[in-house]
């Protein structure tokens, strides 16, 4: 977050899943290792660098190319159980990370994106919190990753996707 220019958006996307017996831990682990599957079409998932499987480690970096100017670097910050994170890497559009969650939900199955981020440049902050163009590209793409994750789960997403949207000065006050 640092190193990037203007306002931090903190963002998160929900989703309720019905009809799913999949436990957290595996629709992290399907998601995490298809993630060319959840996404939307315009978005393409490639590692760059780690082990050439469908696993995330931390430290593994991909890159999500996307049409137009939108390509971004990321590296795995932290996989456990039922979540992982990505930071973004210079060159990416923003500065920030994402986590991407699930966990029980009474009798449903939850999934959530998470994300803390600030634009990556001057150009970047005109694009994302000016013009807010990339922030609706961010809002449409992580809303089809809720939807598709409530089918991989093999459910049906209950009450559509919630999502918050708020932002921070930054940095913070002291």
């Amino acid at each position: 977050l640092a190193a990037g220019s203007g306002q931090m958006l903190h963002r998160t996307y929900a989703v309720r899943i019905t009809g799913s017996d999949m436990k957290p831990q595996a629709l992290i682990d399907l998601v995490a290792g298809h993630l060319n599957q959840a996404s939307p079409e315009m978005a393409v998932f490639r590692k760059t660098r780690g082990v050439p499987d469908d696993q995330l480690r931390p430290g593994e970096e991909l890159v999500v190319r996307m049409p137009g100017p939108w390509d971004g670097p990321v590296r795995v910050v932290r996989r456990e159980p039922g979540l992982f994170r990505l930071a973004t890497l210079e060159g990416h559009l923003e500065a920030g990370e994402i986590e991407f969650r699930a966990a029980r939900d009474g009798d449903a199955l939850s999934f959530t994106i998470e994300s803390w981020a600030r634009a990556g440049d001057k150009l970047a902050d005109l694009l994302y919190n000016k013009l807010r163009l990339a922030k609706e590209i961010q809002l449409n793409m992580w809303s089809h990753v809720c939807l598709r994750a409530a089918a991989l789960a093999g459910g049906r997403a209950r009450g559509g996707i919630t999502i918050r949207t708020r932002w921070v000065d930054w940095p913070p006050p002291a």
